[in-house]
C-alpha cells in the first residue's frame, strides 16, 4: 500500500511519525476526508479551503500549497491505481520535545502530512434502507467547525448510540439538534429542508454545502434554522449527510419510525440529484 507521507509517496511500511509528535500527544491536528470517483477527488477546492480555515484556527501553518497537494493526491491515486473510493489526509502540527501544551512557534516545529486511499463503493443497500438513531446530549467541545483529529466526544456519542442498539447518535445541545456522531443533520418538515446552521456547534460540511446549492438549484425549500428536540416526532423525514456516506436516511428514532418509517421522497431525490452530480 502506497501513502503520501510530507511530500513523498512511500510504502506504508516505511512511514515514521516521532512519539512525540503532537498529533499523537495533544489531537493537536486536522484532518480532511473526501470522496474519489472515477480516479477524481470530488470537491476537492471545498475541503482544501476548510482545511485552510481548520489549520488557521489553530494556529498551524500548512507545509504545501493546494497545487502541490492536488498534484501528490493525483499520484497517489494512480499509484493505488483507484478509481472509486475515498482519501484520508491528516496534518499533525510535528514534533518539538520535551512534552509542552503551549504552541510552539511555527519556526520551533514543522507539519506532518499524511495520506492514504481506500477503496469504496456507494453504499447503496444504506442508503435505500436507512439507519436507526437515538438523541444522545451533545457533550463535545465547542470548536466542532474545526475538523480537528480530537475526536473522542464524536466517538463517545456513537458508542452510547451503539450500546443501546441503534446505528447512530443524533445530538441535542440546549435543546436544538446540532448533529448526527459524524454527520450534518437534516429533517424534512412538509415541503422545507432544515438543517443547523454553520457556527462553532457544528461542522461546516462539504457534503451539506452541496446539498444546499441543489436543494436551491432545484427550486426547493431550505431553512437554516436549529431544530428542537420537541418537533423530532412532527418530522416527515430526516437524513444524515457526510463526504463518504453522501445521504443516508434515519428511518427511526428511540425506536418510533420517522414518517413512514421508510426512505424518504424528498431523501431520495436529493440522493439521485447528489449523486447525478458525482458523474457530472
Amino acid at each position: 500500500m502506497k501513502v503520501l507521507w510530507g511530500n513523498q509517496i512511500v510504502d506504508r511500511e516505511d512511514v515514521r511519525i516521532d512519539i512525540e509528535d503532537r498529533g499523537y500527544q495533544f489531537g493537536d491536528g486536522i484532518y480532511e476526508a473526501l470522496r474519489i470517483y472515477n480516479g477524481e477527488p470530488f470537491m476537492f477546492d471545498e475541503h482544501y479551503a476548510r482545511l485552510e480555515r481548520s489549520a488557521k484556527k489553530i494556529k498551524l501553518i500548512l507545509p504545501f500549497t493546494k497545487l502541490a497537494l492536488k498534484a501528490n493526491l493525483y499520484q497517489l491515486i494512480a499509484a493505488e491505481q483507484l478509481t472509486e473510493g475515498g482519501a484520508y489526509l491528516q496534518v499533525t502540527r510535528g514534533m518539538t520535545g520535551p512534552r509542552d501544551h503551549s504552541i510552539p512557534k511555527s519556526t520551533e516545529t514543522k507539519a506532518v502530512l499524511t495520506a492514504n486511499l481506500f477503496e469504496y463503493d456507494r453504499p447503496l443497500a444504506m442508503q435505500k434502507t436507512g439507519l436507526t438513531g437515538c438523541v444522545v446530549p451533545d457533550q463535545r467541545w465547542l470548536h466542532c467547525d474545526i475538523k480537528s483529529l480530537s475526536l473522542l466526544g464524536n466517538v463517545l456519542s456513537l458508542n452510547a448510540a451503539e450500546e443501546q442498539g441503534y446505528q447512530d447518535a443524533l445530538l441535542v445541545r440546549d435543546g436544538f439538534f446540532t448533529e448526527a456522531s459524524a454527520s450534518n443533520l437534516w429533517f424534512v418538515f412538509g415541503d422545507t429542508f432544515y438543517t443547523h446552521p454553520d457556527g462553532n456547534l457544528v461542522l461546516p460540511g462539504i457534503t451539506k454545502l452541496h446539498l444546499l446549492d441543489l436543494i436551491r438549484m432545484a427550486g426547493l425549500k431550505v431553512s437554516e434554522t436549529p431544530v428542537p428536540v420537541e418537533k423530532l416526532q412532527a418530522a416527515d423525514e430526516i437524513f444524515v449527510s457526510n463526504s463518504i456516506w453522501e445521504v443516508v436516511p434515519i428511518v427511526s428514532v428511540d425506536g418510533k419510525p420517522v414518517g413512514t418509517g421508510k426512505l424518504g421522497p424528498k431523501t431520495k431525490l436529493l440522493q439521485e440529484k447528489y449523486i447525478a452530480s458525482t458523474k457530472a
